[in-house]
């Protein structure tokens, strides 16, 4: 007998195959069988009839890790809700682990106030245990940061690394692949890494590829430069063999927009080259990103307390006020999300504020950046429509969210959140699927489970096939869709029927029935690929 028996549905298998009708059988946290079961039982058996059975979405660029949900949250509700089973953190050259001490998880300050949070680890092997020891309603795997490693060993971002500095990183990082880190990731746009080198970069990912593990990176400028930076990713990669994954790839402001198309010319050529590469994409035209990335680098550049200091001179300000009016971003449809001020700062508009205090928007940036410490995350509309398209329907395209496992109880703190956090994968079906027609049910699903399963090594993921890992995901086709909007971002959506994690039903008819089923999955050393 089986423990779960899913019959009469139509199964997309997450290889980009066609679909096809299909039962599926489930022992303990395995699928054992896919095609006809006629005559066959099970301890719960559910009639799929009407609705498509998939493999549950892979989320390969999640923070919930690093804004601390996974502690406080560990339901994670915004993704297990919208059927996501598996998120990858760890991402933008942050992670919570290695840490040589407490004070080296400062990379996470600019998204957590670290000083109102508590920890027991130190290693990766430690920081994996603990997550073991409290599951999540979702899977979890996690890269290496970059940024966190800098800063264990260099301290002071504007310091070069000696010989020996590199080697003290070099070490960590091998020790945290070692220790079940499924690869390693930059955040080349923060400020605790924008002055690393190619020597730097190129060194540890020397390791990453000897282990096995893949390398995803945040972009060392997403405006005027993106042509350079997704070369200088791609020259990296190449140079030391290791998978590129680059993080939600996108042209950022209006006069960039045309940069774009040049940039997935590059991906493709580097493809056709042979790289392994990829990039994912959230299908938002408005960013949610840490505040200070929308300021010019130069006063960026040097940490955060410099920063600071600078926007506190006169002189200073006023070059970056001219800066920021010369950039072509549109500073005044900015919203805040997140920071130290009142919440209701939260709910506003740059422009109301503005408004309000008689200043112009880019001074009320400024501002907010000088009362809140450096801490405030805000989302712009950053991206043209047309653009988010070509990066969705993309051969090389991977969807995610980029986001949080908020729940709706959260709105209770007053701040807001990104849509994106409860909407991502349904808003890709109903938006590019159904409605646009311009990616196909199975294309969409390939792009949410196998293809990110196989980039990240996940092999035992992603597709609905004999001794996989039963991560499902049942939905109605004619109503999945996001409700979460940018002034309303707190609703889960609607159309998904059941999401099941390592074979228990986790989530349905929208609703976490509080089985937190979730496996912390490390890398190929401890096992994870057989």
């Amino acid at each position: 007998m089986y423990d779960l028996l899913i019959k009469n549905g139509t199964v997309i298998d997450g290889s980009g195959a066609p679909m096809f009708r299909a039962d599926i059988a489930v022992k303990e946290d395995q699928i054992v069988a896919v095609g006809s079961l006629k005559g066959e039982t099970a301890e719960r058996i559910i009639d799929a009839d009407g609705h498509y059975v998939t493999p549950g979405f892979i989320d390969v660029n999640n923070h919930s890790d690093t804004y601390w949900e996974v502690f406080r949250n560990p339901g994670l509700h915004g993704m297990i809700l919208q059927g996501v089973t598996t998120i990858i953190g760890g991402n933008s050259g942050a992670s919570l682990a290695p840490l040589i001490e407490p004070e080296s998880l400062r990379s996470i300050q600019k998204w957590t106030d670290v000083d109102a949070v508590s920890f027991n680890w130190l290693s990766m092997k430690e920081f994996l245990k603990e997550m073991e020891r409290r599951p999540l309603s979702v899977n979890f795997a996690t890269l290496a940061g970059h940024g966190t490693i800098r800063r264990d060993i260099l301290r002071n971002p504007t310091k070069k690394p000696s010989e020996s500095d590199l080697s003290a990183m070099k070490l960590l990082l091998r020790r945290a692949l070692d220790e079940g880190s499924i690869g390693f990731s930059t955040g080349l746009k923060y400020t605790h890494a924008r002055l690393a080198e190619d020597k730097e970069i190129t060194q540890l990912l020397a390791l990453v590829a000897k282990r096995n593990g893949v390398y995803a990176t945040y972009l060392r400028d997403e405006e005027e430069n993106l042509l350079r930076a997704v070369e200088e990713a791609i020259v990296s990669a190449k140079g030391t063999g290791v998978p590129l994954h680059i993080s939600h790839l996108k042209a950022v402001g209006k006069r960039n927009w045309h940069l774009f198309e040049e940039a997935l010319e590059l991906v493709r050529n580097a493809a056709l080259d042979g790289l392994d590469i990829t990039f994912d994409v959230y299908p938002y035209t408005a960013s949610g990103s840490v505040l200070y990335t929308f300021l010019p680098d130069w006063v960026t550049e040097s940490g955060r307390e410099t920063m600071l200091h600078r926007l506190r001179d006169f002189k200073v300000r006023q070059s970056v006020l001219r800066d920021m009016r010369e950039s072509g971003l549109d500073y005044a449809g900015m919203r805040l999300f997140i920071s130290s001020l009142s919440p209701t700062t939260a709910q506003k508009t740059v422009a109301e504020i503005s408004k309000a205090q008689q200043k112009s928007p880019e001074e009320v940036v400024i501002d907010i950046l000088l009362a809140s410490g450096g801490r405030a995350i805000a989302s712009l509309e950053v991206s043209s429509q047309e653009n988010v398209a070509k990066a969705v329907q993309h051969p090389y395209s991977i969807i995610s969210s980029n986001g949080v496992g908020y729940s709706t109880d959260y709105g209770s703190t007053g701040n807001m959140v990104h849509p994106r956090n409860f909407g991502t994968f349904p808003k890709a079906f109903a938006e590019y699927v159904r409605n646009r027609q311009t990616l196909s049910w199975e294309e969409a699903v390939h792009k949410m489970t196998g293809k990110p399963a196989l980039k990240f090594r996940l092999e035992d993921r992603g597709f609905l096939r004999e001794k996989a890992k039963a991560d499902i995901v049942i939905f109605d086709p004619e109503t999945i869709s996001d409700r979460s909007t940018m002034d309303d971002p707190f609703r889960y959506p609607d159309g998904i029927r059941m999401v099941i994690v390592g074979g228990k039903v986790t989530a349905e008819n929208g609703v976490w029935n509080g089985t937190r089923a979730g496996e912390t999955i490390r890398s190929k050393k401890h096992g994870l690929f057989g």
